[in-house]
């Protein structure tokens, strides 16, 4: 008896969603499906790679040797660099300072930011020149914002001390005492970037459904407590985004306080140096270090990641505990 030849079935990848086998045009065709999203995003995370990643593992290797600026490597000494770090007192005088500025910018800055994209947010009269003026800030140079807020805060000769005076007030040593001078710094800062966080929340607020507001206040709710109790709760996750964004830019902040003076030293006593001043005085200034700066760098970056889990933490907390409420509220407004 003669056996008949049985064929293979053709591989799963070659066939169709009928049984019949794919063409080689087809098969590059989902192949291109599949594969083209990670090609479109490849570029980005190379570019990261190369201007972000490399340079940040370069620091770490950099921060546990004794590195000159002009002699280079000069050995292996583990953690001495930061164990010298921890033990000066600049450094943590510049914590403090950095951790100052930061809380009178950041909290004042996305709680105006966020009132600022409410009014803008109504139908107000020439709404896009409104909406681009608050941008004009933040195209402003950061060294020409430094120049003119250090003369306005002047301690002499200061706009800021001359309507005190007017007012019958005693001047206010800006550039000499500590809490002034960060917030001078601090009112620099807001005026930067709390027209580029009003923006952000602008476009959040109008992503709102309407029929939501419409209806809460359909429902007797005056527009204060529709933006309290409808409003703001929608907008967690950019609220979320916006602190964490002024969190990494606040507690990295470099231009504003190395500018508020001409000497750029942070003050004769350091009452304004922040920790990235302070490193770039390690690395570039009398010492030259750059092992040393390296590990600043390395430690200012672990408060920047430790800093932005708190208020992540902190923020989907509150979320969670408000949101059943709030969706309550929702439920009713809609019926």
């Amino acid at each position: 008896m003669s056996s008949t030849p049985t064929t293979q079935p053709a591989p799963a990848s070659t066939m169709g969603s009928q049984g019949t086998q794919l063409t080689f045009r087809q098969r590059l065709g989902r192949w291109d499906q599949k594969a083209s999203p990670y090609v479109y995003i490849a570029p980005f995370f190379l570019i990261w790679a190369i201007t972000g990643l490399f340079p940040l593992v370069y620091t770490a290797f950099v921060s546990v040797h004794k590195w000159g600026l002009l002699q280079g490597n000069k050995g292996f000494v583990g953690l001495d660099n930061y164990t010298w770090v921890l033990g000066q007192e600049r450094f943590w005088k510049g914590m403090r300072n950095t951790l100052s500025i930061f809380l009178l910018s950041s909290v004042p800055q996305v709680v105006a930011a966020l009132l600022l994209a409410w009014v803008l947010d109504a139908n107000l009269r020439a709404r896009t020149f409104w909406r681009m003026g608050v941008l004009l800030p933040y195209v402003v140079a950061p060294i020409a914002v430094s120049l003119i807020f250090g003369q306005l805060f002047a301690d002499q000769s200061g706009v800021v001390n001359a309507v005190l005076a007017k007012l019958g007030m005693s001047p206010i040593g800006w550039h000499r005492d500590v809490l002034a001078s960060h917030f001078a710094i601090a009112t620099m800062v807001n005026f930067r970037w709390t027209g580029y966080n009003t923006l952000i929340f602008l476009a959040a607020m109008q992503a709102i459904p309407r029929e939501t507001i419409e209806a809460a206040i359909v429902d007797g709710a005056s527009r204060v407590r529709t933006f309290l109790n409808v409003t703001i709760p929608m907008l967690r996750p950019t609220i979320v985004f916006i602190i964490i964004t002024s969190t990494i830019g606040g507690l990295q902040i470099f231009d504003e306080p190395r500018m508020f003076d001409t000497s750029g030293g942070g003050g004769a006593d350091r009452q304004w140096m922040t920790v990235t001043m302070y490193m770039y005085e390690l690395g570039w200034g009398s010492q030259r270090s750059l092992g040393r700066a390296s590990a600043v760098a390395w430690i200012l970056f672990l408060v920047v990641v430790l800093f932005a889990l708190l208020n992540f933490y902190l923020t989907r907390r509150i979320a969670g505990t408000d949101s059943a409420p709030h969706a309550r509220k929702r439920k009713e407004a809609h019926r």
